[in-house]
């Protein structure tokens, strides 16, 4: 996948159905976006307009847990794409929850990655393609549909061990009720985590004859785009995701990507590139995007680009944009 292929993302008829639903006009959403009405009908739209779409309803809506909750619940089973058709006619929640994991990525800018341990089950909200993380409606989004999809498939009213997002996200106390638990706001992640036992539980909707035949199909997609991707891609997609678990190298890129260090090393160069050039572009994106966002603070952003000293990540971002990330971040303000 090219970068331009990468920046095309497919909605859902689904979607603007669902406004309607709960008195949003499409058209009004169009407007407030700034863009043509006829983005109301194409199939495709880049990140920057998937993006402005989901600021647009949020504007509109006005407090953003409220149209939330107010779509989270509003969207119905039968306009699902194939690949969220196949999560909700699944085994069971858990099984749900990796075939959405593993589908995201046909689908940018979201991705998912989920780890289970103990009694708990965390699934974290990043961004694929995309060096703007998305507007926090989307986010939102996002998670309480991971807790919907639960609901709708068990038939139980699920509720949610704790829900954390790093930027404020309107109307707590709607939120909890909706969740069914705490939310917590200004952490270091956009994190929904759930009670293990709930992932067990059998689907009412499983339709194994269904899945028989989406799945080959999704995984042969899913296959075809991977393999369009360039190696320099795949490897800036995967530091996306592990920047700010802490310390990254070479080693754990080419693991991630299976194959050898060297091997990793021969194809960055037979595509011009190096990982010391990727890691430090990767970095730069994501550092200008995290500081366009006033709730988080310079040292919140070193960790999450991977810089444990902050100290470093002074002297990177000067190389880069030949200011410290505090005067660069006022500047773009005035």
């Amino acid at each position: 996948m090219n970068a331009s292929s990468a920046d095309r993302i497919k909605i859902s008829p689904g979607f603007w159905t669902s406004l309607r639903g709960i008195g949003v006009e499409p058209m009004d959403v169009a407007r407030q976006a700034r863009l043509p009405l006829t983005v109301i009908t194409e199939p495709l739209v880049t990140t920057a307009q998937y993006y402005s779409i989901w600021q647009a309803y949020s504007e509109l809506v006005g407090d953003i847990a409220t149209g939330i909750v107010k779509l989270a619940t509003a969207y119905e089973t039968a306009q699902y794409p194939p690949a969220a058709l196949a999560t909700f006619h699944a085994r069971d929640y858990r099984d749900a929850l990796n075939r959405m994991a593993r589908y995201k990525q046909m689908c940018p800018p979201e991705n998912l990655r989920i780890q289970e341990e103990g009694k708990q089950c965390s699934i974290e909200l990043e961004w694929q393609h995309a060096e703007l993380p998305g507007p926090q409606v989307l986010v939102g989004i996002t998670l309480a549909y991971l807790l919907e999809l639960g609901r709708r498939g068990t038939g139980r009213h699920l509720k949610a061990h704790s829900v954390e997002f790093i930027n404020p996200m309107g109307d707590v106390q709607a939120l909890e009720s909706f969740f069914g638990c705490r939310v917590r706001m200004g952490t270091l992640r956009n994190r929904l985590i759930l009670n293990s036992d709930d992932l067990d539980r059998p689907f009412t909707s499983y339709n194994e004859e269904l899945l028989e035949i989406l799945t080959p199909a999704l995984d042969r997609t899913l296959e075809e785009r991977q393999n369009q991707l360039t190696v320099s891609a795949k490897v800036q997609w995967i530091l996306t995701r592990c920047l700010a678990r802490g310390r990254i190298d070479i080693q754990t890129v080419a693991s991630e990507l299976g194959m050898s260090e060297r091997t990793l090393q021969r194809r960055l160069t037979e595509e011009g590139a190096s990982f010391k050039q990727l890691l430090a572009k990767t970095r730069r994106e994501m550092a200008v995007a995290y500081l366009a966002d006033p709730a988080l603070e310079v040292k919140e952003v070193a960790f999450l680009v991977g810089y444990e000293d902050q100290n470093s990540f002074y002297r990177a971002f000067r190389s880069w944009k030949g200011d410290t990330p505090t005067n660069w971040r006022v500047a773009q303000e005035n």
